[in-house]
């Protein structure tokens, strides 16, 4: 449940998790202060550890990708670490079975996404520059991360994608 104002009270998390009670963790982190919030960030959006249990936007040299968002920080104009007055978050860690559904914008849906509907496993990265940096992006893409963030499992509709944790 998400509690908003009656002006957001539209406002749907952009990942559901659809296998994860046992096959995903939510991780308690806290965003790290030095964030600028230059860019928003949407649950399902791909997080990485700074210092301690602290966790930041992926950039180009900000390591390696650690989780998926659980929290809005600005996207949809939603910020409710700043509403609270405390950096605690949470980030979402998949196991090899885990599987969400993601919504635009927490996935590039510019991009062609192809339904692997055959078998194929087609490998997902995070955006580490410009202003989709965070989101997720087809393997291959130009600015992506070099490690990969998970497996696509299904195109669901334009805005909606089904991802799966690396095996």
């Amino acid at each position: 449940m998400i509690r908003v104002r009656a002006a957001n009270a539209h406002i749907k998390r952009t990942i559901r998790p659809t296998y994860a009670w046992t096959q995903a963790t939510p991780k308690s982190v806290f965003l790290d202060p030095a964030w600028d919030r230059s860019i928003k960030i949407y649950p399902g959006m791909v997080m990485v550890r700074t210092v301690g249990e602290q966790v930041s936007l992926i950039g180009a040299t900000t390591g390696v990708p650690y989780g998926l968002a659980a929290d809005y920080v600005g996207g949809d104009d939603f910020d409710p670490l700043l509403d609270v007055g405390l950096n605690a978050t949470a980030v979402w860690v998949m196991g090899s079975d885990a599987e969400f559904e993601v919504l635009a914008p927490a996935f590039d849906d510019s991009l062609t996404w192809t339904d692997p509907g055959n078998g194929t496993e087609l490998l997902i990265h995070a955006q580490t520059t410009g202003p989709n940096r965070g989101k997720l992006v087809p393997a291959g893409t130009s600015g992506a991360s070099t490690a990969p963030v998970a497996r696509l499992l299904k195109v669901n509709s334009p805005s909606k994608i089904t991802i799966g944790g690396l095996r």
